[in-house]
């Protein structure tokens, strides 16, 4: 065989982004073998509520903390929610969008980042996403803030550190980084269409833009040598 043709011709996915990717999985093949019959007794609808008791075990919901905020309290048995909603869907169809993204997302990034990095940028979005969404439930009680569920958050945050990496690579080329923006951009008018379309007045894109905007900003400190550029420049000043 000639040297090269046995070469795969997709990238294999790094086994970090698995790490991410497989829980997600895993969640939707147990509500499918549930809804066959293999996995819960073979009950009718049997997939639909170990879905829904997932959802209600791990979904993040903001008047919680804005609650535990008020009363000066913390319940540490709940705290788990802000990394866990990532991982469980309200349906197939949300889940496949989110694991196809996060599997070509985490593959581009996975290039460009170490691994511990890859797993900050998937949490670090999720959470700071999350945070932004109890803030705005605090400041805006007129508007119904429903329970955070699902890997958009974090997905975003991965589209915040892929502009970041085309961001960089256009200032290098003296090219107009606001290029670098145009899938965003993209994202945000499908979302728009979508809202319109089938949701009913729901105000999760706020974490979802705010995880972009923590994956973005993480990435001056998590791509390699990123703290010591930040050093130099805080000295610089």
């Amino acid at each position: 065989m000639r040297p090269g043709y046995d070469e795969s011709p997709l990238n294999p996915v790094p086994a970090v982004v698995w790490v991410l990717a497989l829980p997600m999985i895993a969640c939707e093949a147990v509500f499918g073998l549930a809804k066959l019959g293999f996995v819960g007794g073979g009950a009718q609808g049997m997939g639909l509520a170990m879905r829904q008791l997932a959802v209600e075990r791990v979904a993040f919901i903001p008047d919680l903390l804005v609650r535990q905020w008020q009363l000066r309290t913390f319940f540490l048995d709940e705290s788990w929610r802000i990394v866990t909603y990532p991982f469980v869907h309200l349906s197939l169809t949300h889940a496949l969008f989110v694991i196809v993204f996060t599997l070509a997302l985490g593959n581009l990034i996975a290039h460009q980042f170490r691994a511990w990095a890859v797993l900050a940028l998937f949490f670090g979005s999720a959470i700071g996403g999350a945070l932004v969404y109890t803030l705005a439930d605090a400041l805006l009680p007129q508007f119904r803030f429903q329970a955070l569920i699902g890997g958009y958050p974090a997905v975003y945050g991965f589209v915040g550190a892929f502009t970041f990496l085309l961001w960089t690579r256009l200032g290098q080329e003296n090219a107009n980084r606001l290029r670098a923006f145009t899938l965003i951009g993209m994202l945000l008018a499908f979302q728009l269409v979508f809202a319109i379309l089938f949701q009913d007045g729901s105000m999760t894109w706020m974490a979802e833009i705010a995880g972009f905007g923590c994956g973005f900003l993480l990435s001056f400190v998590l791509i390699p040598g990123g703290i010591g550029r930040v050093m130099r420049q805080i000295r610089q000043r």
